[in-house]
């Protein structure tokens, strides 16, 4: 292993060359968000003398496991010092390389970009430097608090982008070719981020792998709050928080409820759903996995259509039109099709859709590759996203050993992204309002034309 020196503005930081990639980790885009700076809009990072070493990663932001049996990445600790990020480039000495800053996913619960599957060594590989930026979670980053601001999550984001603007250039980077990218959480953030004003000019391209729908009105947040505070015993206010440790936050977390935590519309960073208010100058290349519902739960055994339907307020008229649309399904399957739908497939074409009709360029794709573990389920894109088809995440979604196949496919893929993040071409059709071409992502990728007509007509009856 060679060390690397570079020099940022905050000062000297050595980095340390593996594969074919030089990384430096666990680099500060802003304060650490504790004390009086807790639960506030991130401040600027201190600078250091001397050579500071990056070859670690910073701390995960607070947070539970997100299953039973699974190893925590955070502990109390660890502390608060998450607001970090890493860098792999190619080539230091480059100058004007593409830049991709990806938002990991997690439920806005969840998450942290020092996780392995984030590993971006082979991605860099390809000639594009890639950071990997942490954001606080869960109430820290998502809850409501009067005189607090927030999205405070996605105001992280927001300093990890100035940071890339700032200071990119000493990898050899160019800060004006920044492209977004990320997946479900991280997805959804990239998409807001394109409609947020504090963002305005920090990047021109968007890959949102997965976009699901989460956002939440101030009296939601606000209920959630009030919920969590009464679980903790302490006023609903920031003073009352403020005197809680991240752990006893934690502690009464799930008093919120699996989903009680996402982007605030606050009317000032998020005012408008998904896809309202997007950049038209920003280019866009969103998708989703075929079978998104097989990798977020347990498909029950007596899976109940009908039920489903009702859930997402659709009658008996949209579920007999999704048994005309699907005749060979059997309930299982179309249990899958309507929550893949419902939860991620359905806002993802909703924002292209948008995009699209805003003048903006746009590209659509659906994952239809189908793993071994979990077929074409929620985050079976991010291995080949990545390159990493080793280890405990890519275990769960592909199987050990990856198939034979996950290599072709994943350079197929990243050299699409990258082709993207380099030139505003991923190398298919672009989606339209007449034909919506569509990459179909599989062992052999092909284009069609709106393959979820059905369900989208389904949606669009229903309102």
């Amino acid at each position: 292993m060679t060390d690397v020196v570079v020099k940022i503005s905050q000062g000297l930081l050595r980095g340390r060359q593996e594969g074919g990639a030089v990384s430096f980790k666990g680099i500060p885009f802003a304060a650490s968000p504790q004390g009086p700076l807790r639960f506030r809009a991130p401040a600027p990072p201190a600078g250091w003398d001397g050579v500071r070493d990056a070859v670690a990663f910073g701390p995960a932001p607070p947070q539970l496991p997100p299953a039973p049996g699974v190893p925590p990445v955070w502990r109390p600790g660890d502390g608060m010092d998450c607001l970090t990020l890493n860098v792999w480039s190619p080539d230091p000495g480059a100058t004007g390389l593409p830049v991709m800053v990806w938002i990991h996913g997690g439920m806005w619960r969840h998450g942290a970009a020092s996780m392995p599957h984030y590993d971006a060594t082979t991605l860099a590989g390809a000639g594009v430097v890639v950071v990997t930026a942490g954001y606080r979670v869960g109430f820290e980053g998502f809850g409501h608090l009067p005189g607090a601001p927030d999205n405070r999550g996605l105001r992280d984001q927001i300093a990890a982008l100035e940071w890339v603007r700032r200071d990119i250039a000493a990898f050899g980077g160019d800060p004006g070719n920044v492209t977004v990218f990320g997946q479900s959480a991280g997805a959804a953030s990239a998409v807001l981020l394109m409609a947020a004003p504090d963002a305005a000019g920090l990047f021109r391209r968007v890959i949102a792998q997965s976009v699901p729908d989460g956002l939440r009105t101030t009296a939601e947040a606000a209920r959630v709050t009030g919920a969590l505070a009464a679980a903790a015993g302490v006023p609903a206010t920031l003073e009352g928080f403020a005197a809680l440790p991240a752990e006893a936050v934690l502690a009464v977390q799930d008093a919120a409820g699996p989903g009680g935590f996402g982007p605030v519309l606050d009317g000032d960073l998020v005012t408008g759903p998904l896809g309202a208010g997007v950049d038209r100058e920003v280019d866009l290349v969103c998708g989703f996995t075929h079978e998104e519902y097989r990798g977020i739960a347990p498909v029950p055994a007596n899976a109940d259509p009908a039920a489903v339907a009702a859930s997402f307020g659709l009658g008996p008229e949209e579920v007999a039109a999704y048994r005309a649309a699907h005749p060979g399904a059997d309930d299982t399957g179309l249990f899958v099709v309507m929550l893949s739908d419902a939860l991620v497939r359905m806002p993802t074409v909703r924002v292209a859709e948008a995009h699209a009709r805003a003048g903006g360029r746009t590209w659509l794709y659906d994952f239809a590759w189908r793993g071994a573990a979990l077929g074409a389920g929620h985050g079976v894109d991010v291995p080949f996203t990545f390159g990493n088809g080793d280890g405990r995440f890519a275990a769960r979604l592909l199987g050990t050993p990856p198939p034979a196949d996950f290599a072709a496919l994943s350079g197929r893929i990243r050299a699409s992204w990258t082709a993207f993040a380099a030139t505003g071409a991923p190398g298919w059709p672009r989606y339209d309002l007449e034909r919506r071409r569509t990459r179909i992502w599989d062992t052999t990728p092909t284009d069609v034309d709106d393959p979820l007509a059905a369900s989208r007509r389904i949606w669009a009856r229903a309102g």
